[in-house]
């Protein structure tokens, strides 16, 4: 692939129009992207957002009935549950990134959200329950490499995010064992690295320092990585075309997506403009672990160590179940998050907001850092 695409035309019957589809984690990456292409897709549906804090109800968050809620909260299954009264389909987009100090919490948000999700859409006779899973949850020992939907699915021992993606898959696989045939209909989402220009503020606002000018980044002229670096990469839009077609078949089971060819380091070197330098994993893991350590920037070594492990995604099953096919190729993709980072892309929900670095620094003075405060 050497360009974006046009999506394949959904070539399915369509759901009836006006179902209830409630969406955990609307205003995200994902979620903003996914809300977009049910507007273009769909009419008429009962649009349902759930998040930790509501956006106005503007722009590519219009037409959604918002609502106040945290996963992580030890009554939300009883909250969950009230907003699953009636919903056909369940999204759950729900998961923590920062803080990376705080494992404990985004174990609570990801993998005990994960729970009090099945729990309550169990309760409520969900018709649908559709989960974002990750490329993260697949086993290290395939790098370069593709695999399909049945690679064990164990994660990256050394990353948070990468063992909380599969053991929220865990709690599903017994989850359907537990209630056989009763079972609410899972369809677990494995995407690769999920990247949009819209999302471009709340990416570096998670993963660079707060006293880094964001906007420098895609001006860098030395990109020092170790040369090995190969990624499934695929744009949030992307996601949302999949999403709706599982939605729209009411599909179950496991979905790869990502683009094709993968994403490498000389291919970041290129849309960067940018000399590739080789910094071998050892020193680039040792560096980014003590940067950590010291405080002086967010991200943690294990997400290094997950970039470096995983595998790509074979997905064939997307591809003949759901009738998908990426539309935007890896380069593209990216280029589309360099060009927003550059130009400071932002949306009106929480998550995905305009980075100030002033107003960085000032909460890393006075609430403390991202890496260790709940509300990044």
């Amino acid at each position: 692939m050497t360009g974006r695409v046009a999506s394949t035309p959904l070539q399915f019957p369509r759901e009836e129009a006006g179902v209830r589809i409630v969406i955990i984690g609307a205003s995200g990456n994902v979620g903003t992207a996914l809300l977009g292409r049910l507007r273009e897709t769909r009419s008429g549906d009962e649009l349902v957002g759930l998040v930790r804090r509501p956006p106005d109800p503007v722009g590519e968050y219009r037409g959604v009935d918002w609502h106040a809620l945290d996963v992580s909260d030890q009554d939300a299954v009883g909250e969950l549950g009230r907003h699953f009264t009636d919903a056909d389909t369940v999204v759950n987009l729900a998961w923590g990134f920062q803080p990376t100090r705080e494992v404990d919490y985004l174990e609570r948000v990801g993998v005990g959200g994960t729970a009090a999700v099945l729990e309550a859409a169990q309760s409520a006779g969900v018709g649908h329950l559709v989960h974002i899973s990750s490329v993260g949850t697949y086993a290290p020992g395939r790098h370069g490499e593709h695999v399909d939907e049945d690679w064990a699915r164990t994660g990256v021992p050394s990353s948070a995010y990468s063992r909380h993606k599969a053991a929220a898959e865990k709690l599903i696989d017994e989850h359907e064992r537990h209630h056989g045939a009763d079972a609410v209909p899972v369809a677990r989402v494995r995407p690769g690295f999920v990247v949009q220009r819209a999302a471009a503020s709340g990416l570096t606002r998670y993963g660079l320092p707060a006293y880094l000018p964001a906007h420098l980044m895609p001006r860098l002229p030395l990109l020092p990585l170790d040369r090995d670096l190969c990624l499934p990469l695929i744009h949030a839009e992307d996601v949302a075309d999949a999403l709706v077609r599982v939605i729209d078949q009411g599909a179950t089971g496991p979905f790869n997506l990502a683009t094709d060819p993968p994403f490498t380091r000389n291919d970041l070197a290129e849309v960067l403009g940018a000399w590739s330098v080789h910094v071998p994993l050892p020193l680039l893991g040792a560096i980014v672990g003590l940067t950590w350590r010291a405080r002086l920037q967010p991200v943690d070594r294990g997400w290094l160590d997950l970039a470096y492990s995983v595998p790509l995604l074979d997905c064939g099953r997307a591809r003949d179940e759901l009738g998908w096919t990426p539309s935007w190729a890896p380069r593209e993709a990216m280029a589309d998050l360099l060009d927003g980072i550059a130009h400071l892309a932002h949306t009106g929900s929480a998550p995905l907001r305009r980075r100030s670095v002033p107003d960085l620094v000032r909460r890393d003075l006075t609430e403390g850092l991202i890496s260790s405060r709940r509300f990044p």
